[in-house]
């Protein structure tokens, strides 16, 4: 059985914000490997914040973002108390949430899939249908590429299946989650408004995104 030192228990912990014992037994279960602790402390947060998301979460906070007086962003994100919504670390968690769909392209357009009108769906599944490249196939290879590549095309729309512009390794969903298990409360993002200042108006190309991510470093 491999040491598992006081060092090895504290860099862990600094890596995930774990508590002493469930750093201990991770290492343990992976022989002192820190990145494959960190990993399964990971995957049992996340079944750990499936289990919470049965729970009624009201409180929250509305938070907000302008960037240069071009891109404004208001989302509302909830929790389960208000002693939660007062949280140092829900409150940065808002502003993050913010400042990503302000800076990430290309920029969500839905909380989740779920929310996606079926006629968006169908729209997109028509178009891909219709593409020279698929002309010829087999319907059933046909179908399986329209499937795959709407997929895709609906992630990118989706604020929960984007990639967090502050950490590409993990997506807003497995953010969420990691919070919910650090926090001890559900937290939900219910909803989100972007603005672009003359969007639909004819102007100069200016890359606002690429702004507001450099800002975020």
């Amino acid at each position: 059985m491999v040491d598992i030192s006081a060092a090895l228990v504290k860099e862990l912990r600094e890596k995930t914000g774990a508590g002493i014992m469930d750093a201990k037994k991770a290492l343990t279960e992976t022989n002192g490997d820190v990145n494959k602790a960190a990993e399964l402390l990971r995957q049992k947060g996340m079944a750990s914040a499936e289990k919470k998301m049965g729970r009624i979460a009201a409180e929250g906070l509305v938070g907000s973002y302008i960037h240069n007086g071009k891109i404004g962003v208001m989302v509302e994100i909830n929790c389960e108390t208000d002693f939660v919504a007062r949280n140092e670390e829900f409150k940065q968690l808002v502003k993050d949430i913010c400042m990503h769909i302000a800076g990430y392209a290309p920029a969500p357009e839905f909380v989740s899939r779920e929310e996606i009108p079926a006629e968006v769906l169908e729209e997109e599944r028509r178009i891909e249908s219709g593409k020279e490249d698929l002309k010829g196939k087999p319907e059933n290879i046909i179908e399986k590429i329209v499937q795959g590549r709407v997929d895709k095309l609906m992630a990118e729309k989706c604020l929960l299946d984007q990639p967090f512009v502050k950490d590409p390794s993990i997506k807003i969903e497995d953010l969420i989650k990691e919070k919910i298990v650090k926090i001890g409360e559900k937290i939900t993002i219910r909803r989100f408004t972007r603005y672009v200042l003359g969007e639909g108006l004819q102007k100069k190309e200016e890359n606002f995104a690429e702004e507001v991510m450099n800002q975020m470093k």
